[in-house]
């Protein structure tokens, strides 16, 4: 027992590695992470107190137990048979592409820092670009029991700061985030905010199978959900007819007795989007690919962070949320046949558009017209004029408190930075080169009409 055995060095450290992970694994890291979760439960303990809708313990759950229920899960069982018996292929083969593709699905979400860092970024960062207001007069009482689905129209990749900022009094938003986010280390901040990736253009059967039973999941445990139905930003400023991917297996999912599904319009404007030429560019082109070189985007945002700097920086005018009238699941297919996710899309998709705010730019782009020049009276006139229309049709009207007048100065002061417009007295000519991008921002609030 005391015979002196001589070891490689390579193999006696090989040795104490195996030793150290062996101790590590089986000691002290289950320690460390029951210290840890203890910690989150008690941070989450705290949150729910002041949350109007606790965060659910299915999105607690951890990551890879998550990813297990998902790639196991019944209905995913039947299509990985189904693809086996089509294309031949063993079952454990298609049982690890389950598996993968619920890795890719699944997030991290951290309440840690959901409820800290990243609600004060959300935060800091909206009211560093916008003014922004939120109307949430129609939201009223909503049975506590309900899953909440937040269904909003796709302006900006801001609407998900905006939104996760605006609803962090509310609850722990859960929403899909498409292919463009899968980047290191973006994805890693995204999934610790909840979001989970999606393929938008997989039409796969397993790939759509492990999607849905991931939503139904959530949405029959009652996590509060966010989607955005249109499947992509708008490229000329209208509400897209709805996509029934997300929305209809939110409709489909098996519902424990006592639960609903509530699902509130929400509207948002902008008086500035970031990357309204990229898109107006991508409509031009026929499309939908969103190329911005890297040189012009780094002008842009130094050009921004300069006027910061010199005090010069105004933000982008107004960014404004409303909510829509809620619409209860159970009560919508209450005497209906069928499937009811298109009918309920389409009454969604009209709510939105119909509570869609006007801001000063959109009215002043929509006022302005076919015309190349006109002056600050007729313009003032013609926006008076839109704006009554608009109101009569039941459009909100988030105007500046000096009405149309104030609204028209504060949109040319937008368009002279952009140098749309050039003012010689009190005329007033649009540069042509332009007018894509009026026209963009008018078709929000003339889609109204």
């Amino acid at each position: 027992m005391t015979t002196t055995i001589s070891l490689p060095l390579w193999l006696f450290l090989l040795i104490i590695a195996f030793a150290l992970t062996a101790f590590f694994s089986h000691f002290l890291f289950p320690s460390v992470r029951w210290f840890f979760r203890r910690r989150m439960e008690t941070v989450v303990e705290r949150l729910n107190r002041r949350l109007e809708r606790p965060i659910q313990p299915f999105k607690l759950m951890e990551r890879h137990d998550m990813i297990v229920r998902l790639a196991h899960d019944p209905k995913v069982a039947e299509a990985i048979a189904a693809e086996a018996a089509a294309t031949g292929e063993p079952e454990t083969v298609i049982l690890e592409r389950a598996r993968r593709y619920a890795r890719e699905i699944v997030p991290a979400f951290s309440a840690r820092f959901y409820f800290t860092w990243g609600i004060r970024l959300a935060r800091w960062f909206a009211q560093l670009l916008y003014r922004v207001r939120l109307d949430d007069r129609n939201l009223g009482e909503i049975d506590p029991q309900a899953t909440v689905v937040f269904v909003m129209n796709h302006r900006s990749n801001m609407d998900y700061v905006l939104v996760t900022y605006l609803a962090a009094q509310r609850s722990a938003l859960s929403y899909a985030v498409g292919e463009w986010a899968r980047v290191w280390p973006l994805s890693a901040l995204i999934r610790s905010m909840g979001a989970y990736f999606i393929r938008r253009r997989s039409d796969r059967p397993l790939y759509r199978r492990v999607l849905s039973r991931y939503v139904q999941m959530a949405t029959a445990e009652g996590v509060t959900q966010a989607i955005f139905p249109e499947g992509g930003l708008s490229l000329d400023g209208r509400t897209a007819p709805a996509k029934l991917g997300i929305l209809g297996y939110i409709v489909q999912a098996p519902l424990p007795p006592g639960r609903d599904v509530v699902f509130v319009p929400v509207a948002l404007n902008y008086d500035r989007i970031v990357e309204d030429r990229v898109l107006i560019a991508a409509r031009q082109a026929g499309v939908r690919r969103f190329r911005a070189p890297l040189g012009p985007i780094l002008a842009f945002v130094w050009r921004h962070v300069w006027r910061a700097i010199l005090g010069r920086f105004r933000g982008f005018g107004n960014a404004v949320v409303r909510f829509g009238r809620p619409v209860s699941l159970a009560a919508f297919a209450r005497g209906r046949d069928g499937d009811v996710t298109a009918a309920l899309a389409g009454h969604l998709m009209e709510e939105i558009t119909r509570t869609i705010p006007v801001l000063p730019v959109p009215l002043v782009a929509a006022a302005w017209g076919a015309e190349a020049a006109t002056d600050r009276a007729r313009l003032v006139a013609r926006a008076e004029a839109l704006a009554a229309r608009l109101a009569a049709a039941g459009a909100e009207l988030m105007l500046p408190e000096g009405g149309a007048g104030e609204a028209v100065d504060q949109a040319l002061a937008i368009f002279a930075l952009r140098r749309f417009v050039v003012r010689d007295g009190d005329r007033l000519s649009l540069n042509e080169d332009h007018r894509p991008i009026i026209d963009f921002y008018a078709a929000s609030v003339l889609q109204g009409l």
